[in-house]
């Protein structure tokens, strides 16, 4: 049975906070997050029937409450509190909330889940997978279907990664750890975003469930953290970048380069959210990686045609940013600014420096075909853009760099 978005959008908004709430009071991630799961399911199946609750998100913690409650009186659930008690050091258990601690739901229950998630102990891929999981809603299926893993693979990842933080109080970090695990959580969702916007394997080019629920859960941040710049820099980076999928597959889906693209079928509405967001994150200091990176696709996005960027803007930008966040992605996109500014034979002399960072990345060949062609190279250019379509696992990536190989075929 599918569910309607409007109602699909409501579930997944409250898990992460019926799930807190669960946390809070039980413990036991693995059990609770089969309970809400459940709830959701249950809500899914009676909602559209039945008309939604008035307070929708007691409802799922009440429906999902008692599910819990059944599972840990169950002969399994037993075993597994006891496996778990003999295992756990008193540090690392679950433990009541301390006196004057409120038991009580709250939006800060999305922040602190995606700390959970992003807990220091697990692999970035493990983050990703019990993140959209647990905080994204989504199910093991969706996961692996975007990761091209068998869905057993993907079920065993995240059950490893709950395994790792049982234990660990549900509460959110302080001090210094917090601004650490802040900088994982928003790495999560850069990760998340750049996945679903730019696939780096199989047919599509985007994969759309994946950009959505970045840029959702970055809301979500943000809401809670309203005065962040860099949070605030990823969601308005987010929004401009996402702004211009519409333009970027033509209609069989070949990838069109954001030079030839349609503007005209960017989303507006998200490039005017996402400037005045670019705006406010400017203003709040430090300015880090995402500010920098909100505000040179910010200029992308004001100009009229490909012919309007201000590109001497963009590099100065890209300049601050290496200076700050020294990526080799970064550095890519500053020679590619510096060719446009200075000539191609300038950004090929730059691009040397980065054979040692980027190897046989098949971005590196991309950008040095594309700059051996602007320089009249048509043979280097043909022999880069091979190259580089041998070495991406995307269908439309590859497609479009045979064809530009094509292209110049004497």
């Amino acid at each position: 049975m599918s569910t309607p978005r409007g109602l699909e959008d409501l579930l997944r908004g409250n898990a992460p906070q019926v799930l807190g709430a669960l946390l809070r009071r039980y413990g036991h991630f693995d059990l609770a997050e089969e309970a809400v799961q459940e709830a959701l399911l249950a809500a899914a199946e009676q909602w559209p029937e039945q008309g939604t609750p008035g307070n929708p998100r007691g409802w799922l913690i009440k429906v999902a409450s008692r599910r819990l409650t059944d599972l840990l009186r169950s002969e399994e659930a037993r075993r597994r509190r006891e496996e778990a008690a003999a295992a756990l050091t008193p540090r690392d258990a679950f433990v009541a909330p301390a006196p004057g601690e409120s038991r009580a739901p709250s939006e800060d229950d999305t922040l602190t889940l995606l700390f959970l998630c992003c807990h220091p102990e697990l692999t970035p891929a493990a983050q990703v997978a019990l993140t959209l999981r647990a905080v994204g809603g989504l199910t093991t299926a969706e996961i692996a279907r975007a990761h091209l893993v068998p869905e057993a693979t993907m079920a065993q990842r995240i059950s490893r990664a709950k395994q790792k933080v049982r234990g660990v109080r549900f509460r959110q970090p302080s001090g210094a750890d917090r601004d650490e695990r802040l900088a994982a959580v928003l790495q999560v969702l850069y990760l998340i975003f750049n996945e679903g916007y730019t696939a780096t394997s199989g047919a599509a080019l985007h994969r759309a469930e994946l950009a959505r629920e970045a840029i959702r859960l970055t809301r979500a941040v943000r809401k809670l953290l309203p005065y962040d710049g860099a949070v605030t820099g990823l969601l308005a980076l987010m929004l401009l970048t996402e702004a211009r999928t519409p333009a970027r597959t033509g209609p069989d889906g070949e990838l069109v380069p954001l030079d030839e693209q349609d503007r005209e079928r960017w989303d507006r509405g998200a490039i005017a959210e996402g400037l005045k967001l670019v705006e406010e994150a400017l203003g709040r200091r430090p300015v880090g990686a995402y500010q920098l990176q909100a505000a040179i696709a910010a200029l992308h996005d004001e100009a009229e045609c490909a012919e309007d960027t201000d590109w001497p803007q963009i590099l100065g930008l890209y300049e601050l940013l290496v200076r700050r966040a020294p990526e080799p992605m970064a550095q890519l996109g500053r020679v590619v600014a510096v060719a446009m500014v200075h000539g191609p034979d300038a950004g090929l002399r730059e691009l040397t420096a980065l054979d040692g960072v980027l190897g046989d990345h098949h971005r590196l060949h991309a950008v040095r075909a594309h700059l051996l062609e602007k320089a009249g190279d048509t043979r280097g250019a043909r022999e880069e853009f091979e190259k580089a379509a041998r070495g991406t696992l995307s269908a439309p990536e590859n497609r479009y760099l045979r064809a530009r190989a094509a292209r110049l075929e004497p």
